[in-house]
């Protein structure tokens, strides 16, 4: 999330910059630099408002989360890729990994959903997609009691709606 928040700000000091220098050509009439830092400030404004997004969703599935461990492999139809991140957090709403978020829930029927989760003594596996794609996530949860498995289950179950299948305990 820290990376997010950090691209923000330098897309915001981006936009600022060049506004402030189309306003100072502007006014030294160099019309075609001005033209040249409009369409900077167009295309910073329009990252700005994509990464601003990207904050809004990563700090409503950090303030919702579920569950948060320390790395991720996630694995998309025969591809298989290990993120080491700072920190993995499973929400309500979606699944951050890194920088990287993925959502569930927002497009209706036919969106990106959560549709299982299985949790073993050292793994917690999540399978969601549409009908298009649909991704694996293995998590190395760090759970020791089965007190604590059967919480978040009990969790995910709530938030979710979608049953946990806990084995090996």
């Amino acid at each position: 999330m820290k990376l997010i928040r950090k691209r923000r700000n330098e897309y915001v000091l981006l936009f600022a910059a060049s506004i402030f220098l189309a306003v100072w050509l502007g006014a030294k009439f160099m019309l075609e630099a001005v033209f040249a830092f409009g369409a900077i400030s167009l295309i910073s404004l329009l990252l700005l408002l994509r990464q601003s997004r990207l904050l809004y969703d990563a700090t409503l599935i950090w303030d919702n989360r579920i569950l948060a461990v320390p790395s991720a492999l996630v694995s998309t139809e025969g591809s298989f890729r290990q993120a080491y991140t700072e920190e993995t957090v499973i929400s309500t709403f979606g699944i951050l990994i890194g920088s990287e978020i993925y959502r569930w829930g927002l497009d209706g029927v036919h969106g990106v959903r959560l549709s299982v989760v299985q949790i073993d003594k050292e793994r917690m596996y999540l399978t969601f997609g549409d009908r298009d794609q649909t991704m694996r996530v293995e998590l190395l949860h760090g759970m020791l009691h089965k007190q604590t498995v059967v919480e978040a289950a009990q969790k995910l179950l709530h938030e979710t709606g979608v049953t946990a299948d806990i084995t090996g305990w």
